[in-house]
C-alpha cells in the first residue's frame, strides 16, 4: 500500500535526524537505508530528500562535508549537530503524543480490547 504523501512528509525530520544520530550519511544512502528499514514503505527521490537536509542544514541541525568513499569517489556527508540532537528529542515526543492520540482515536474500542 501507498501512504499519503502528507503523513511522510510530517514524519521526514524524524527519520532523517534518527538516521543521523547513528552516524554520518551521504544522500543516496540515506534514502536507500530509509527504504530498506521500513521495507519500502518510505521510497524518496533525491528531489524531495535533498530539501529536507539543506533546510535541517539552514536551521543548524546536519552539518554536511565532504569526503572520498571507499570507491574514490567523492560524496557529500551530512552528520548531526548538538542543536539537532535536541530537535530530534523534540520530534519524537511529538511523535510519541501524535501517534498515541491518533491510535487512540482511530483504532477506538480496538485499543481497549488489546
Amino acid at each position: 500500500m501507498k501512504l499519503d504523501k502528507g503523513l511522510v512528509g510530517g514524519s521526514t525530520v524524524l527519520l532523517v535526524l534518527t538516521l543521523l544520530a547513528e552516524k554520518d550519511y551521504y544522500g543516496y544512502e540515506i534514502i536507500k537505508t530509509l527504504e530498506e528499514r521500513s521495507d519500502k514503505t518510505f521510497q524518496f527521490k533525491e528531489g524531495s530528500l535533498y530539501p529536507v537536509l539543506h533546510r535541517l542544514e539552514n536551521d543548524g541541525f546536519v552539518k554536511s562535508y565532504r569526503q572520498k568513499s571507499e570507491n574514490g569517489k567523492e560524496r557529500k556527508y551530512y552528520c548531526i549537530t548538538p542543536s539537532g540532537q535536541e530537535q530530534l528529542s523534540e520530534e519524537r515526543q511529538q511523535w510519541r503524543i501524535f501517534s498515541s492520540a491518533v491510535n487512540k482515536v482511530a483504532m477506538g474500542s480496538e485499543l481497549s480490547l488489546a
